[in-house]
């Protein structure tokens, strides 16, 4: 047995307990300590990690397993644990020796940030002073380390990135003491996340702690980290698959439970309409999951190659994973309609799900517009890539 498969099986021993405690996870509005502890010994933290650095280094087809896996347990804790997983991926275009040094006492580092470029980096000597107030950093309450994405400025005036009229974006690190986390995690899905507002003002970072996200090299060889943000598409896809799946689950545990309808003859369970449906979701289901693995294996398949994805080659995987969460959403809708009444109430897991994927649905990893890009590309056309 692997790591991937030992990881696996662990979860899977925890993933009863896991979603019992989903209610207790939506009212804590963050993992619980202990359950986050149990994540971590597992190993989930370091699935991404060197094995050089003492991580698991598990590859893009098994960590998708692995996260559909901890998301049909219950949707927060699948978020929670591929974000913070997806850490070592991108401090691993920090310069070699300062990601070495970050790894040094542990595998099980944790940082958390956001990608939206809300910060502002002043070229400074040796570095940058950094403003900014980030939204959705999940994971921030119990990380080390955060991120922001940074506009760059140089004497007054936005310096220009890689992209023709695109401004220059940078991630910049730095410790959670050094900012604000701000109470602003009240929503409607993904609750237990802990995804809050980060801010900072006017700190010093130093060059060796920022890096370039989307077209930067990394520092660390293998193909887990020749190119890390278009895997990312990806995982968020695998996250909605393990949400569509529970909501299958319950309501096949409901249907068998002699659930009726108000006003129906017959029992949910021998019900045609409800069978066809239960099937047509199914499958949909298990389509959208031979895709994601397909474009999982295909990516990998390059990487693996020696072969760095072009710009225009970073577009599909984000279009497939846009595409596999709506059918996921698509599912969810569909076993939620069929519970009736039962799906309103809190008690109910099937509102919870509806809640989680459609919160999901709104993560810009896997937003609608992706298809217009990839469309564009089809056409040899710009994809019409930039910064908001």
């Amino acid at each position: 047995m692997n790591d991937a498969q030992r990881l696996l099986s662990a979860i899977r021993d925890m993933a009863p307990d896991i979603s019992r405690r989903g209610a207790e996870i939506e009212a804590a509005r963050e993992l619980p300590p202990d359950l986050l502890a149990d994540l971590v010994n597992a190993g989930c933290f370091r699935m991404f990690v060197p094995r050089s650095h003492g991580g698991l280094e598990i590859d893009l087809a098994s960590s998708l397993e692995i996260f559909e896996a901890l998301a049909r347990a219950d949707g927060s804790t699948g978020w929670t644990v591929m974000i913070g997983a997806e850490g070592a991926l991108l401090l691993a275009l920090l310069p070699r020796k300062r990601f070495d040094a970050l790894y040094a006492d542990s595998p099980d580092l944790m940082a958390a940030g956001s990608f939206t470029p809300r910060g502002e980096a002043k070229v400074t000597a040796g570095g940058f002073e950094v403003t900014g107030r980030w939204p959705f950093a999940s994971g921030c309450l119990h990380s080390k380390w955060l991120v922001g994405n940074c506009l760059v400025t140089e004497n007054g005036h936005q310096r220009l990135g890689p992209l023709p009229d695109v401004p220059e974006t940078r991630f910049v690190l730095f410790r959670t003491e050094q900012a604000q986390i701000l109470d602003t995690w009240f929503v409607s899905g993904l609750r237990g996340t802990g995804s809050n507002d980060i801010a900072v003002e006017r700190i010093h970072v130093s060059d060796e702690d920022t890096f370039e996200p989307f077209f930067g090299v990394s520092s660390v060889a293998g193909p887990l980290y020749a190119a890390a943000v278009p895997q990312f598409s990806l995982h968020v896809a695998s996250v909605g698959l393990g949400i569509a799946q529970h909501a299958i689950d319950d309501i096949i545990a409901l249907a068998g439970s002699q659930k009726r309808r108000l006003f129906a003859q017959a029992a949910l369970a021998d019900t045609p309409v409800f069978q066809h449906n239960l099937a047509r979701s199914e499958t949909s289901l298990r389509a959208a999951r031979a895709l994601l693995r397909s474009e999982a294996e295909s990516f990998w398949a390059g990487v693996n190659g020696g072969r760095i994805p072009a710009f225009a080659d970073r577009i599909r995987p984000a279009a497939t994973g846009a595409w596999v969460v709506a059918a996921a959403a698509a599912v969810v809708d569909t076993c939620y309609a069929a519970g009736g009444g039962t799906s309103l109430y809190d008690s109910s897991p099937l509102q919870r799900h509806l809640r989680d994927i459609h919160t999901l649905t709104q993560h810009i990893v896997v937003a609608d517009g992706w298809f217009t890009r990839a469309g564009a590309i089809l056409l040899g056309k710009d994809p019409g890539f930039g910064v908001a």
